[in-house]
């Protein structure tokens, strides 16, 4: 899949990194030298805990198991298994106890086996320690040490772009975060065979081997029906957002309200009880109450993709995609603008609808919907970064990250991986 052929503008590039290599490497001897009479700890640590002269027993959580049964399997008394759970519960409740998830004993070693830790992890990086230790049992919470790989795929289209991460062996997830950074440039309902890509992201990995996630994408070039797009990423005003070669935003900000006067009266809950039904539902929505008439505007560019009336339900209604990501929806209109169809393609701030009461409902309210990538998320917290341009203080900045960036880029279509870890060493681990 990966055909790699060397530009001469990117043999200085890889010559660069070879010595700025072998200048870390030598600066590593220097300093292994220098200090080669210090004390090396060569303790070995679980869950940070020196395990040199206890044992460490793993197990998992099975269908059935309990707190209280799991600590009764391991001999706690009903006495210690109480005090257990109110030393554990406010750090990690036993409600949330998950089918899958590991847990551990840490013992001594001799033949009375007496638990001197006991150790719940709550998700791949995140635990809970109880201590028996000392006279009274204590707990605390930790998190495993995380490692940032930085990582290089690159691909062309052959059947979708799902496939192709899959057969570059590279997380699918990749898929997702390419479609929300590219989300107003590319739709990808609409990538077609030929369409290629290069991108570069650090991925979270514990104790350098085990993938747990995507920690950030640094950097991306897509190529879609022969036309390049670049993602930089660049901060300014404290908020790291994507641009392109020339410095604007890859992002549209959308409007905070889809009208301009209203009050709200009810707001995105898993469980509201419905004034008419008289039972507790998921309202995934917010609800603006308004006099009937009043104008409904499209928060954001898009077509209009229903346009329907729901007798028990959202009455007349109408729901916008704005990009292969966000879908928007307008539920109880009195009546639709003029022009309005499905299919249509509407502007930002467009009048689309008139608030009324129609379908399901009390009064004249507009309930309001936004759904990310097919999952409903709050309106009125979702993210919506400002689609401003790099200022003009930064250009310079901007251009020397959008320098490093593909530099970069090139570099690594060569080297395949590089590290970074937290303590800010880089070490190559595999080259092409």
């Amino acid at each position: 899949m990966f055909q790699f052929k060397i530009k001469k503008n990117t043999r200085f590039i890889i010559l660069l990194f070879s010595i700025l290599i072998i200048s870390s490497c030598s600066i590593r001897q220097e300093k292994n030298v220098e200090f080669e009479d210090e004390f090396i700890d060569t303790s070995e640590y679980k869950y940070g805990i020196c395990v040199d002269s206890l044992n460490v027993s793993n197990y998992q959580i099975e269908r059935g198991d309990l707190l209280s049964t799991i600590l009764s399997d391991l001999g706690f008394t009903p006495a210690k298994i109480e005090e257990v759970s109110n030393v554990m519960e406010p750090l990690y409740s036993a409600s949330k106890l998950q089918i899958g998830n590991n847990y551990a004993t840490i013992t001594t070693k001799d033949s009375t086996r007496a638990i001197k830790y006991l150790v719940f992890e709550k998700n791949k990086t995140d635990y809970v320690v109880i201590d028996f230790c000392n006279d009274s049992i204590s707990a605390f919470e930790s998190t495993k040490p995380i490692t940032h790989r930085r990582e290089y795929v690159e691909g062309t289209i052959t059947s979708s772009l799902w496939n192709t991460l899959i057969d570059a062996e590279a997380p699918v997830i990749l898929a997702l975060k390419l479609s929300d950074i590219f989300a107003w440039q590319i739709d990808f309902f609409d990538v077609k065979e030929g369409d290629s890509f290069r991108l570069m992201y650090d991925a979270a990995y514990i104790d350098d081997t085990t993938y747990v996630d995507i920690a950030s994408i640094e950097g991306a070039i897509f190529t879609h029906q022969g036309k390049k797009f670049r993602a930089i990423p660049f901060e300014q005003d404290s908020i790291r957002e994507y641009f392109d070669e020339e410095g604007n935003s890859l992002r549209k900000a959308f409007l905070k309200s889809p009208l301009d006067y209203y009050r709200i009266t009810s707001r995105f809950t898993n469980a509201r009880f419905h004034p008419i039904l008289k039972r507790y539902r998921a309202h995934h929505g917010v609800d603006y109450a308004a006099p009937t008439g009043t104008p409904v505007k499209s928060i954001g560019d898009g077509v209009v993709v229903e346009k329907a009336y729901q007798a028990n339900g959202a009455g007349n209604y109408l729901k916008i995609k704005h990009n292969a990501v966000y879908t928007t929806t307008y539920m109880h209109l009195s009546k639709f603008a003029k022009g309005i169809e499905k299919g249509r393609r509407v502007t930002q701030g467009e009048v689309i609808g008139y608030v009324g009461s129609t379908g399901l409902s009390t009064g004249p309210h507009l309930d309001f919907r936004v759904h990310k990538n097919n999952q409903p998320i709050n309106p009125l917290t979702m993210e919506a970064p400002p689609s401003l341009p790099v200022k003009p203080e930064l250009r310079d900045s901007f251009i020397l990250v959008f320098e490093r960036v593909t530099a970069e880029l090139d570099s690594l279509k060569y080297i395949r991986q590089f590290y970074v870890s937290e303590s800010d060493s880089v070490r190559i681990t595999q080259g092409v």
